[in-house]
């Protein structure tokens, strides 16, 4: 057996990308690796809990972004289209993404060098210049959806285009790059002062030399007109982390009925006006609904017989035994409803959750609903119409048995692994 290695994986700080790391290090975990996490300010113990070493950074002048705060400052942007949300949320977005590279540059570089890693998994947006002039190979993992490695037959990056839209892809793009180039400018800048040279405009991180990972199913993919080279390019169906079986409580009625899930992410949960909105259409239908709540669960007085609202559910655990996931779109939770065969109903707010909705609606693996522009009875037609889809849910089942047999997470330990193994073989062999 190969010596065990040394992988850090450093995830964005959004939970998506760092519960997508976790199935990934679990699976680097059962090779014989040492998986260790570099967490953002905000994010201890996510990792612990799973049985990780785990290593916080710490900003050196100023207070880091809180990202709970900024989401709520831009809530009235969720409102408003994608077109419309690039000046009110991903620009400023950008800004706070380059500030925070740029402030976690020397506490980086610093870790790096106490932690010697054999390689580095980033699953993030940006580069951080101390993870490409580590020494070692570093992997990028792209979590988002497949829209954020552009192509020709690929629509933009957080435009929520679908495919037959084509018209409106040159405008967004235009629009997209002019937004981001103060934040680019600045990157620039800071790049060149590492040493390194900066992506292309409008993008904040080039493809890894090594290897890249995406998570985008099959079912999903795009077809692109310019083909990934797969020598440094692997798809994955899938990457879902295993976690504690959970069992439904029992309700004050449709205890038989289907089950659905309810989950906008951590940012998402704050919307409570909305989440009560919804709930009370759950209260008219025949099925049971467990609702996260997130931090907000105790605004949440009066709740239904067939309504369960918790701050937090193992979702893995959760959408393997429902019949419908209500999301944001986000990718970790689209990956995980099609690798368990659920179909989704995607009421996306912001970044690549509109990509993801669009994606869901035509592949026909579930439905688009506008987050706010809905009436209690467009709602409730979504849900019921798409319990009630047999051809959506025979496909899906389908499907979900091909993901669980590709074994994304362990497909991505393993080439993971390969690439460490093969870099340290290399320094050996130059000595």
């Amino acid at each position: 057996m190969a010596p065990a290695k040394t992988i850090a994986l450093f995830p964005e700080a959004s939970y998506g990308a760092a519960l997508n790391c976790v199935g990934i290090a679990q699976e680097l975990r059962g090779l014989g690796h040492r998986p260790v996490f570099i967490c953002h300010p905000g994010f201890s113990g996510v990792f612990a809990e799973y049985g990780f070493a785990e290593y916080q950074l710490t900003d050196t002048d100023a207070a880091p972004t809180d990202w709970n705060d900024f989401i709520e400052r831009h809530q009235d942007a969720f409102r408003q289209a994608p077109l419309a949300q690039l000046d009110s949320y991903v620009g400023p977005t950008w800004e706070a993404i380059v500030d925070t590279a740029m402030r976690v540059e020397e506490p980086l570089r610093q870790l790096l060098g106490r932690l010697k890693p054999d390689a580095i998994v980033l699953d993030n947006v940006v580069m951080f210049p101390a993870i490409a002039n580590a020494g070692v190979p570093w992997i990028r993992v792209v979590s988002c959806a497949e829209t954020e490695i552009p192509d020709e037959n690929v629509p933009p990056y957080l435009s929520g285009c679908g495919v037959d839209a084509r018209a409106a892809w040159s405008n967004f793009a235009v629009r997209y790059e002019k937004t981001v180039a103060p934040a680019h400018k600045r990157f620039t800048g800071f790049l060149a002062e590492c040493g390194l040279k900066a992506p292309a405009s409008p993008n904040f991180l080039d493809p890894s030399p090594w290897l890249n990972l995406l998570l985008a199913p099959a079912i999903i993919r795009h077809e692109r007109r310019q083909k990934l080279d797969p020598a440094t390019f692997v798809f994955l169906d899938g990457c879902v982390r295993h976690e504690a079986p959970y069992t439904p409580p029992r309700f004050a009625s449709h205890n038989e009925a289907p089950l659905v899930l309810t989950s906008f992410g951590s940012l998402g949960a704050m919307d409570v006006t909305m989440m009560k909105r919804m709930i009370g259409v759950f209260a008219t239908l025949p099925y049971r609904f467990l609702v996260n709540a997130g931090h907000w669960r105790e605004e949440y007085r009066e709740v239904p017989d067939n309504v369960f609202i918790d701050s937090w559910f193992p979702q893995p655990s959760v959408v393997e035994q429902a019949s419908l996931f209500i999301h944001h779109g986000g990718n970790n939770s689209f990956c995980e409803a099609l690798y368990y065969g659920v179909p989704s109903l995607i009421m996306p707010y912001c970044w690549d959750g509109h990509d993801n909705a669009a994606r869901a609606a035509e592949t026909a693996v579930g439905q688009r609903l506008g987050r706010y522009d809905w009436s209690d009875a467009d709602l409730a037609a979504a849900i019921e119409g798409l319990l009630g889809d047999e051809a959506m849910h025979v496909r899906l089942k389908s499907n979900a048995a091909t993901m669980h047999k590709a074994a994304g997470a362990t497909q991505a330990a393993e080439e993971i692994a390969r690439v460490a193994s093969d870099a340290v073989a290399a320094a050996r062999a130059s000595v």
